[in-house]
């Protein structure tokens, strides 16, 4: 709480918490980022994008941006009806031409898939979980 004196009158602010105060830039940003990796590198594309792609557009990148849109507002919904926005959507069949734009849609898929046949859709696998599980069964074999 905030009070505000201006002369005699008194100004009373209330301040409430927002989780999430860029929800809509995280959602586009999602979009984006599925949308590039779906599509892929043009055949036409510089040594600079090549060695971009390389660096950053591997499935574990897409993967932590799309998690990281998730820590800041972007739900698991949004994610599985976009990814299903891309497969079916007739204002994506020009993406879904491209070289092994379906090969790529099918493995980002994978990793982020309905649990069911309900409109729910959580988050499919947590790479640090399945790391500490894989620790954790290593050492149980050792001793």
């Amino acid at each position: 709480m905030r009070y505000i004196i201006y002369g005699v009158t008194v100004y009373y602010l209330r301040m409430e918490q927002n989780s999430y105060t860029m929800r809509e830039w995280h959602v586009k940003h999602m979009e984006k980022t599925l949308l590039k990796f779906v599509t892929g590198l043009a055949e036409d594309a510089s040594r600079w994008e090549k060695r971009m792609n390389n660096k950053y557009g591997r499935i574990s990148r897409v993967c932590k941006r799309i998690e990281y849109d998730i820590k800041h507002g972007v739900t698991n919904t949004q994610v599985c009806s976009f990814l299903q926005l891309l497969g079916t959507g007739s204002s994506f069949s020009e993406v879904r031409t491209h070289n092994g734009s379906i090969e790529r849609l099918n493995e980002i898929q994978a990793y982020f898939k309905e649990p069911d046949s309900e409109s729910k859709c959580r988050h499919y696998t947590d790479m640090r979980t399945q790391r500490n599980l894989k620790l954790l069964v290593d050492t149980q074999r050792l001793t």
